[in-house]
């Protein structure tokens, strides 16, 4: 007997060290993109407008020396709550950025038809409410759009045409995991603007993961395909990809982004109060069937706010807008990021095995000249991801 449980207690520590002894994923890097080396501690955290159309603000505190990038956050439906992206707030905010957080959508009240338009007018407002902000100081030559899910094509629409007049043209254009697009005016979703009308100057950056990855590979070609304005050089199109190497793994799913922090939280921050209401005015409110979440994006929000802030995060996310920011701000293109190492580096474990590494392609036009003599559609000839890996990733693929 008693050799028996010896045996059993030997068996278990054995299979006890390989979890005790897991490498761990990367951290967030000391400094540079991505990195955690902040001139500041402190983060503002306030709103404009009113109760029922605030639009978040977030930046360090102190009035700074030059005018400060602006980010404006479109959320995913049904993440109206700033705390979703909280993390990621707080680093562009650390950075010397100003994050707008526009919150376009009243959870199961507003219909995704309206919501271009309702985030348009917010986004209008908080800038013109801001501009002699000493502390915001906003530098409209420097505005980039962070989407995720059905905030990619709203963050199109607010660029395009389509009545959105008003508002600065962004430099940068950076989607993640795109969806939400409607086909026709009698299906739920975002329905597409005239994306031809995008500016050519803009930076159009779509990035999917390898989880469920499908939908988002759909919307991006769409959405690369329509913007027919911006030329193939300033357009990317990015796979972020999972690895189980160590505990714990690094999965990249549609919810992969989110980085909750509840100290920016909507019920922390004070809102503006609404005016009066006329009691004349009549209420012209109706509900309708698509203003409800349905049962996808209610447990994908839930998952947004239970999703952990990892090396997803700092090196897929926030390192690669950061870059893509930098560059499109500084007038270059897409294809000076291909040819930067850093871009697509995912960085090591701590046993020193690399992290699978980021893909990033820039679309093929076939015939460009015979398209734009036929009309604006081009065909894009976007080869998988999975075929352009590099060295760490075929490592990786031999292992499973």
């Amino acid at each position: 007997m008693r050799r028996s449980l010896i045996l059993l207690l030997l068996l278990g520590s054995c299979l006890a060290a390989p979890a005790a002894q897991a490498t761990t994923p990367p951290r967030q890097p000391e400094k540079g993109p991505g990195g955690a080396d902040y001139k500041v501690p402190e983060v503002s955290k306030r709103a404009v407008g009113t109760a029922s159309a605030a639009t978040y603000v977030f930046h360090s505190t102190g009035a700074p020396s030059q005018p400060r990038p602006v980010v404006v956050f479109i959320h995913s439906w049904g993440a109206a709550n700033p705390s979703f992206y909280g993390g990621w707030i707080e680093h562009l905010a650390r950075k010397g950025n100003l994050v707008l957080f526009p919150r376009f959508q009243e959870v199961n009240r507003t219909k995704p038809a309206d919501a271009a338009k309702y985030a348009a007018d917010l986004i209008r407002k908080a800038l013109a409410a801001l501009a002699d902000d000493p502390e915001a100081k906003p530098d409209l030559s420097r505005v980039a759009y962070i989407g995720h899910l059905a905030g990619v094509p709203l963050s199109l629409n607010l660029a395009a045409g389509g009545g959105q007049e008003g508002l600065p043209t962004p430099k940068l254009i950076f989607g993640l995991m795109p969806g939400g697009i409607a086909s026709n005016e009698k299906e739920r979703g975002i329905l597409l603007d005239d994306l031809s009308t995008v500016d050519g100057s803009t930076m159009l950056i779509l990035m999917s993961g390898d989880r469920e990855h499908l939908p988002a590979d759909r919307a991006s070609r769409r959405l690369l395909q329509e913007t027919t304005a911006i030329p193939a050089t300033r357009k990317l199109f990015m796979r972020v990809g999972s690895d189980d190497h160590g505990f714990p793994a690094l999965t990249a799913t549609l919810a992969s982004p989110g980085s909750p922090k509840p100290e920016y939280d909507a019920a922390s921050i004070k809102l503006p109060p609404d005016p009066p209401r006329d009691p004349k005015q009549k209420n012209t409110w109706r509900w309708s069937a698509d203003m409800a979440l349905t049962g996808p994006q209610t447990i994908l929000t839930q998952q947004l706010g239970n999703n952990v802030t990892d090396a997803l995060d700092y090196l897929a996310f926030w390192k690669t807008f950061d870059m893509a920011a930098d560059a499109a701000f500084a007038g270059r293109d897409a294809a000076s990021l291909v040819r930067t190492p850093k871009f697509v580096d995912m960085g090591v474990w701590d046993d020193g095995w690399p992290v699978r590494r980021l893909s990033a392609q820039m679309p093929k036009v076939e015939g460009q000249q015979e398209k734009q003599e036929r009309g604006p559609r081009r065909k894009l000839n976007m080869t998988p991801p999975e075929t352009k890996q590099g060295l760490s990733d075929f490592i990786n693929s031999l292992r499973s």
